[in-house]
């Protein structure tokens, strides 16, 4: 057993330039008609903008475009790519997406591994990997922001920030739906309903299904099933209550998945190449382990506003829970070098093993003062709060034995994380401005790990 515990205080200094070009209107006139170029607008920066006034690396993706990317019934990772220096892999399936922005980003797929590159969504940072995966539907922009962003979110975020921001509810009474269709018994369904409940409250509930047949056939004998099917439902539940100075938004949202974890594949790369094995085939595998992964998740947050005349007040309250268990043939074969019949190609060893999540719950505070009109000075001040607890399992089997489970560690982790932060900006000319920021932040973390079961035991080597 070893117990760690990890004090972490640390300045944050931004400081930036920017020459912003004139926003140009096009007009296109005829006798009849007159078209004008929509201007962009972006709250990357927790404040409407014009992008093209933003002195940041920004991209954004609106509703529309969001629709389409994400119509293949596809992850988060659909995002991947499709912006410029934004790539998102994953090797738990749709579960634990890594993100790197401009390169930078984190290998490890350690259930308690931070990165680098932070999912804000509605405003509420999501920090465990696996929370991360939760499914983007009935959005209304995803923005990615390159570069620190911590004197504007509290939260860590050295190489960046990909932001979501749904649908908000509105008075007027209206819904969509849209559902796809295509190979392997893939569909996809999303949709939303709302509205005005009263004068001065709204409500809008939104869903998304998605489901898959598992198309890739398992040649190896016995009880194991084919793989990569999933059915993945989440849903969110938002009510706005307005009134002249304050604004209450409250979001209920949860996720259920269950599918298959990443399908590893033995020798899948010919040596001293680029190119597939002979006999490679897409659809089908032969490994002898198991392949599962179910995820919970269950999530609620408040946004509070107060209109105070030359400010504004928010306080944003958000909390996260999430259990997950993902398990796979790790070898991506059957049998092992030392016995009558393996493959396919060399299996040195076989190796099976799972994570999960039983235990999870975060809770983040968020107060901030946002000045509201100032001229050519405008700035943001605020506190974070942030405080997770969770609990890992870790077990490996013996697939050469019906999968037994022959080894067990766990894990425990209380992380609690305070900030201060403020930045502002300064428009020394309409097309040069000035942007500075300030984060003092203090990250404390009390670390538990303990091997129960050692799968050496048959060599008289037990917990460590």
């Amino acid at each position: 057993m070893s117990i760690k515990k990890f004090p972490v205080m640390a300045w944050s200094i931004l400081a930036s330039t920017a020459i912003l070009a004139p926003t140009h209107i096009a007009h296109a006139q005829t006798a009849e008609s007159e078209s004008v170029l929509e201007t962009v607008t972006v709250t990357a920066q927790r404040r409407v903008e014009n992008l093209q006034e933003v002195p940041v690396s920004i991209t954004a993706i609106d509703r529309e475009k969001t629709d389409i990317l994400a119509s293949g019934g596809e992850d988060i990772r659909f995002l991947s790519a499709r912006v410029p220096s934004l790539l998102i892999e994953s090797s738990f399936g749709r579960t634990f997406p890594r993100f790197y922005i401009r390169g930078l980003g984190n290998t490890d797929f350690d259930i308690n591994a931070s990165q680098p590159v932070s999912l804000v969504y509605d405003d509420i940072v999501q920090e465990n990997p696996i929370l991360k995966g939760f499914p983007v539907f009935d959005v209304d922009q995803v923005s990615v922001l390159r570069g620190p962003q911590g004197t504007l979110f509290g939260r860590n975020t050295p190489a960046g920030v990909v932001k979501v921001d749904s649908v908000r509810p509105s008075q007027e009474f209206g819904g969509y739906a849209q559902l796809s269709y295509g190979r392997y018994g893939t569909s996809n369904f999303e949709g939303a309903v709302g509205g005005g409940i009263s004068d001065n409250v709204s409500a809008r509930l939104s869903a998304s299904y998605q489901r898959r047949d598992d198309w890739i056939e398992n040649d190896f004998p016995g009880p194991n099933d084919d793989v990569a099917g999933y059915r993945d439902f989440a849903f969110r539940g938002q009510l706005l209550v307005e009134s002249d100075n304050f604004e209450a938004l409250l979001n209920v949202h949860g996720r259920n998945l269950d599918g298959s974890a990443r399908v590893f594949r033995a020798n899948l790369i010919r040596p001293g190449s680029n190119e597939f094995a002979p006999g490679f085939n897409r659809d089908r595998v032969t490994i002898d382990g198991r392949n599962e992964q179910e995820v919970d998740n269950i999530g609620a947050s408040a946004k509070l506003s107060w209109n105070l005349g030359s400010v504004t007040l928010y306080s944003i309250t958000g909390f996260e829970d999430v259990d997950s268990y993902s398990r796979g043939d790790i070898d991506g074969g059957f049998g092992a070098a030392f016995l009558p019949d393996s493959g396919p190609g060399l299996i040195p060893f076989s190796s099976e093993s799972a994570d999960g999540l039983p235990e999870h719950s975060q809770f983040t505070q968020e107060f901030r003062l946002q000045s509201n009109d100032w001229g050519r000075f405008d700035w943001q001040a605020g506190f974070f709060w942030f405080d997770e607890s969770l609990e890992i399992d870790s077990f490996s089997y013996d697939s050469l034995a019906g999968g037994v489970e022959n080894g067990y560690a766990r894990q425990k982790q209380d992380n609690e994380a305070w900030a201060v932060f403020v930045s502002g900006e300064f428009d020394v000319t309409d097309s040069f401005v000035l942007r500075a920021g300030l984060r003092y932040t203090d990250d404390e973390k009390d670390f538990v790990a303990e091997r129960l079961q050692s799968p050496l035991a048959f060599l008289g080597v037990g917990p460590l």
